[in-house]
């Protein structure tokens, strides 16, 4: 069975159908305690290199180039990423990030990739 996967802002509220609450960005949330989190995990393996993460700097102009980019890291970097599905093992979860822009951030890409590999 597939797990339900959610993605939100780590900044955003924690909820009961959260699940696991993994942070999925490379660097800590600014002006976020540990606290205030409610993290289960930091998966900060799977975040896009630093390189990417630069280069993308959130412009949705090169969102369809990130989502290739960081797609390709995703496949080379399958210990990470089966690490992070063995975590999850087919239960509800929620991705989260920091990203200000709700559409266009690696949580998105995380999750439609996991979703595909199913």
């Amino acid at each position: 069975m597939a797990p339900t996967l959610h993605i939100k802002r780590v900044y955003d509220t924690p909820a009961a159908a959260d699940g696991q609450r993994i942070l999925v960005d490379r660097l800590w949330p600014r002006g976020l305690s540990k606290d205030k989190a409610h993290l289960d995990h930091w998966a900060k393996d799977v975040a896009p290199s630093d390189s990417l993460r630069h280069w993308f700097g959130h412009d949705p102009g090169k969102w369809d180039e990130f989502r290739a980019r960081y797609r390709k890291e995703l496949t080379e970097n399958a210990e990470a990423v089966a690490a992070l599905r063995a975590r999850i093992g087919g239960k509800a979860a929620t991705l989260l990030y920091a990203a200000h822009d709700t559409g266009h951030n690696n949580a998105v890409v995380l999750r439609d990739y996991l979703s595909s590999k199913d």
